[in-house]
């Protein structure tokens, strides 16, 4: 057996305290501190015929993966734009999100090909009815108290 003086056996653990506090410092404190908030993300008008509407942009993986996951309120004419590089089924569900949803899947042209009531924390999937590659969450309602409905235009989308 290895006697190890106590003065080296100090030095020796708070040398490696002081590596392990330096490693945590780098690290995030908790996934949480990844998590973008409101106005974080990039912004763009868009218009839905007379209305106007600031979306929130998630045009990476990371972006769409959050989303408006861990938001509990949206203002009335906001919401998030969905931006996928190809054309397809893409579908969504509601894990962590606490805010009743309504989602726009739009044509390339920004024509809506279908829109889904989506209940919060659920975990059903919302799927598009044709390929796209966007999608426009609001609030609950909104599409619907604007009248606005499949075939209807979303302008000023990203190329």
């Amino acid at each position: 057996m290895i006697r190890i003086p106590r003065q080296l056996a100090a030095l020796a653990a708070s040398t490696t305290f002081a590596a392990i506090a330096a490693v945590m410092a780098l690290a995030p404190a908790s996934a949480a501190a990844q998590i973008k908030q409101a106005g974080q993300f990039p912004t763009l008008q868009l218009s839905a015929g007379m209305y106007l509407i600031k979306a929130e942009v998630a045009a990476n993986e990371a972006d769409r993966e959050q989303g408006l996951m861990y938001r509990t309120s949206m203002p009335a004419n906001a919401g998030m734009l969905f931006v996928f590089e190809q054309r397809a089924g893409h579908c969504f569900w509601m894990k962590n999100t606490d805010l009743p949803l309504s989602i726009a899947f739009l044509a390339d042209d920004g024509t809506i090909v279908n829109i889904e009531d989506m209940a919060p924390q659920t975990e059903d999937n919302h799927c598009p009815r044709a390929a796209v590659r966007y999608a426009l969450e609001m609030n609950q309602g909104w599409f619907k108290s604007k009248h606005i409905g499949p075939g209807a235009k979303i302008s000023g989308l990203p190329r």
